[in-house]
């Protein structure tokens, strides 16, 4: 639990500086987008998130995915989806959802035993459809509101109540299970990099498409999180 109280700390510290330094930051006159109060900050951040990516974690993952078979690449990615699944279904047993919960733990259950500790999905092909559950999301259920758009070191697109959930989420891993802190931390890392490389032709077609990529990403959370809270129902 070493590793991933060090990894809450230092996203709490990032949190409160990002914070504080948008509250410091407004810009005067006129505001663009209500929802993005803080964007001259905010670019800032997507700027140097942007850099780390280009110059550090996307070589990475383009590596992995030049290196690592399809095959394999498949299963690990299957692999952490299965115990995302178990704070998914926390999550949805707390929005008050117990018949989804409780496929998510079905899922958990077959995935890990008929799928090889969750390095085949079994549980999708069976009709468990899979779900995508944070407690950020538990909190717009719970009638918390988004707040303004915020651009996280690192961590990237969020907003006010997602920042403040996420540190939740980081305790809640079941990667904070592993008692060596290198296993952990390794384990951590590969699945930062799988993650990205499942991303890689997504982001080209953005670089390719959009004008402006901080708008895009911006515009493209916001939708993206306003529909998971309210599980694709419009108003």
């Amino acid at each position: 639990m070493k590793g991933s109280t060090t990894i809450i700390r230092w996203m709490t510290t990032a949190l409160v500086i990002a914070l504080l330094t948008a509250c410091a930051s407004v810009p005067t006159g006129s505001i663009a987008d209500p929802r993005d109060p803080f964007e001259r900050n905010n670019r800032a951040m997507f700027s140097f998130n942007q850099t780390i990516d280009d110059k550090v974690v996307k070589p990475v993952a383009t590596g992995y995915v030049n290196a690592i078979p399809s095959m394999i690449r498949s299963a690990i990615g299957n692999f952490f989806g299965n115990i995302s699944d178990v704070w998914t279904a926390v999550n949805n047993y707390l929005q008050g959802k117990p018949r989804e919960g409780t496929s998510d733990v079905a899922r958990v259950v077959l995935n890990s035993t008929f799928g090889l500790v969750g390095l085949v999905d079994v549980a999708t092909p069976a009709g468990l459809t899979k779900h995508e559950e944070d407690f950020g999301q538990t909190l717009g259920v719970w009638g918390a509101k988004s707040g303004p758009y915020l651009v996280l070191p690192i961590f990237g697109a969020s907003t006010v109540r997602d920042s403040l959930a996420r540190p939740v989420d980081l305790y809640a891993d079941p990667i904070n299970q592993i008692n060596t802190v290198r296993i952990e931390n390794s384990a951590r890392l590969l699945r930062l990099v799988d993650d990205r490389a499942a991303l890689l032709d997504s982001t080209r077609m953005m670089e390719d498409a959009a004008l402006d990529p901080y708008l895009f990403v911006r515009d493209a959370y916001l939708q993206r999180r306003q529909s998971r809270v309210r599980d694709g129902k419009s108003d």
